[in-house]
């Protein structure tokens, strides 16, 4: 398994996986899938403090991981939202627990205070990773978002990095 930043050739891997979670999860509130261009557009914008990482099994994208701004006020600049995506197919082996920690020492090298994860409420394989790897939960937002004809719950769960 490599774990490496995203690079402009991964995007219609990543765009497969993320999109797979558009059109049949409530893991992104995301409603249309994404097309090329605005995968290329994502993984450019994700480079320096807000990096975008794959993992890499037998050649292939298994999975990604992302650090993205928090809130665009100067006085969060120290604190981050992580986003972490497995393929359906390789779910299971580990990929989810190491993107998150490699996104936890990359927000930790480029000296973020905190890390937020905001999951559905449903997701129960997320919050048990986030846990795993140190998150603890602090909120819940109740019916702040609407998928499938279903209200939907979003647990925020923290990491704090010592920063």
């Amino acid at each position: 398994m490599d774990i490496r930043p995203a690079s402009p050739s991964d995007a219609a891997a990543i765009a497969a996986i993320y999109n797979a979670e558009v059109t049949g999860a409530t893991t992104t509130f995301d409603l249309v899938p994404r097309t090329l261009a605005e995968q290329l557009t994502w993984i450019d914008e994700h480079r320096g403090p807000y990096p975008a990482i794959v993992a890499i099994q037998a050649g292939e994208v298994v999975g990604f991981g992302s650090l993205s701004r928090y809130h665009t006020r100067p006085a969060y600049a120290t604190t981050v939202e992580d986003s972490v995506y497995v393929a359906a197919t390789a779910r299971g082996r580990g990929i989810g627990h190491l993107l998150l920690d490699e996104l936890v020492s990359l927000a930790c090298a480029h000296g973020f205070h905190t890390i937020l994860a905001r999951i559905v409420g449903d997701n129960a394989g997320s919050v048990a990773l986030h846990r795993s790897c140190g998150f603890i939960q602090v909120g819940v937002e109740r019916e702040v978002g609407r998928k499938f004809g279903r209200w939907l719950d979003v647990s925020i769960l923290q990491k704090m990095l010592g920063a």
